[in-house]
């Protein structure tokens, strides 16, 4: 009985979705209405209607005026309309509706639509042309009378903080004068259209409604651009900011976020998440790895973030909390394929070339292990990192030499000489040929890696150590390292050591599965 109830709501699902692109076709051949929320809407209308009918409708050009987001919600929330768009995306001034009466003569249920998307629009208008008449920049002395969170303080509060760290952020980026400023000004107007009759009507039009006031009170495109993209990530898979500026104000929100409600004690648990710290971390965690330059330590925008709260508000650990909590996210993250691509990708200021975003993910979770166990503190050297890491263990010298590592960590920890670990190598006293030759040319691998790794070249620098796989296995095949003989025995220690050390440059390979 469950089947045949499923069957028959994806039945009449298939059965609207048809008409509709029949009736958008019939406006004009490229007309489509798959906008917005409209896939949730779509099975939203197929649950309560049983003998489903699509009706074409239209309203006043004059609507068109207000901005597409605050029509399309109108229609589709509100009314359970489908608006239309030609090929370029600009909105029409016609709808679709579905209807549980099929009729020949449809026009008074036609009429009864338009009249009623009439009055919903005209509030629309009158909301977005009250707002205009106060600008952003006066509202946001208001905030002080919204309270954010009792232990954090006011909106305002924390806009002045997000001011502040936004600035901070894009000069860590090295941006210019300008850039920073732009930055600033749009984390002082980010929170202001919360007190906009709009956002007040439409909850989910935060950001995109202080993007349009930002313009008409010429704030500059950056800056408004930045307010509408400083909520971005919302959701799985969504888009991210593009410009220095919208990634500064996105990323002071957020880590404001994280590091307030987090450092109150406000920890998700379970299920349970209701400041969505888990969704705005892994935002962090993919504007870190997808979007940034290698310049920018989690750290230290934990540490920024951290130094904006007065002693005593957030816990003394937080950085270190917070910290632990994104590498959480990451790895949920590295494991995921990854979605569609965004044409919007094309766009950014930072973007990696190739997107490794796509081709490296999903990553197995030796892999992951192997570059997450560095701690790294800057997130965009992780991918890299697990490309070369994959390059490199399918070849017989990286299954080796992971297999060699493998057996100098146990040594090392089994000896637990840590001086031994932290002194020279002193070749004067090897006495086995094996053990020469691998000094000798660990010395000359060393040379050649060093420019590489500083350069972030990992796949190169891997490849220059599997030069390393023969001395090696010479080493162990004809060298006994735990000696009697203490010198001997800590400069071998010593020499093992200094092999480790090169790998994890780029990864623990000890860690990868053979």
């Amino acid at each position: 009985k469950k089947g045949a109830v499923i069957a028959d709501f994806q039945r009449r699902k298939d059965m609207i979705a048809r008409q509709l692109d029949e009736a958008a076709k019939k406006i004009a051949p490229a007309t489509h209405w798959a906008l917005g929320n409209h896939a949730t809407l779509l099975g939203e209308v197929a649950s309560i209607v049983e003998y489903p009918q699509v009706y074409a409708g239209e309203f006043s050009q004059d609507f068109l005026d207000v901005p597409r987001e605050c029509l399309i919600i109108s229609m589709q929330q509100h009314q359970k309309y489908f608006p239309l768009a030609n090929k370029q995306g600009k909105l029409l001034a016609r709808f679709l509706f579905v209807s549980n009466i099929t009729t020949t003569k449809p026009n008074n249920i036609i009429h009864g639509n338009e009249r009623v998307l009439r009055a919903r629009l005209a509030d629309a208008r009158f909301f977005y042309e009250q707002d205009q008449k106060t600008k952003l920049a006066d509202r946001v002395p208001k905030l002080a009378n919204v309270v954010y969170h009792n232990k954090l303080g006011s909106q305002l509060q924390r806009v002045e903080r997000i001011q502040k760290l936004a600035g901070e952020i894009a000069r860590r980026f090295n941006a210019r004068v300008e850039i920073a400023e732009r930055a600033e000004r749009a984390g002082y107007l980010c929170k202001a259209d919360l007190l906009t009759d709009m956002v007040g009507e439409f909850p989910e039009l935060q950001g995109t409604m202080g993007y349009y006031y930002a313009r008409n009170d010429v704030e500059g495109d950056r800056v408004a651009e930045a307010i509408r993209e400083h909520y971005l990530p919302r959701y799985a898979g969504d888009d991210l900011p593009n410009s220095t500026e919208s990634i500064s104000v996105a990323l002071a929100d957020k880590l404001d976020t994280l590091v307030g409600i987090y450092g109150v004690g406000l920890v998700p648990t379970g299920d349970k998440d209701p400041f969505g710290l888990r969704r705005q971390a892994l935002g962090v965690v993919r504007i870190l790895v997808e979007r940034t330059n290698p310049s920018v330590d989690v750290r230290e925008l934990l540490e920024l973030a951290r130094s904006h709260y007065p002693s005593g508000v957030v816990a003394d650990s937080v950085v270190q909390d917070v910290h632990g909590f994104m590498l959480d996210r990451l790895r949920s993250y590295l494991r995921e394929p990854p979605l569609s691509a965004s044409l919007r990708d094309m766009e950014t200021d930072f973007m990696p070339e190739p997107p490794l975003y796509r081709s490296v993910r999903p990553c197995k979770p030796d892999e992951i292990d192997a570059v997450l166990s560095l701690n790294l503190p800057r997130l965009n050297q992780v991918l890299p990192r697990i490309k070369a890491l994959r390059l490199f263990h399918v070849s017989a010298e990286g299954k080796a030499l992971a297999a060699a590592n493998k057996r100098i960590h146990n040594i090392l920890k089994q000896a637990g000489d840590a001086g031994a670990m932290t002194q020279a190598v002193d070749p004067r006293l090897f006495t086995e040929d094996a053990e020469k030759a691998l000094a000798e040319r660990l010395a000359v691998v060393d040379a050649e890696v060093a420019p590489l790794f500083a350069a972030g070249n990992y796949s190169d620098a891997l490849k220059a150590l599997a030069q390393l796989r023969d001395p090696v296995d010479a080493f162990f095949d004809k060298v006994m390292v735990m000696v009697d003989d203490e010198k001997l025995r800590r400069s071998r220690l010593a020499l093992l050591h200094q092999i480790r050390q090169l790998f994890l440059q780029a990864a623990d390979i000890s860690r990868l599965q053979s």
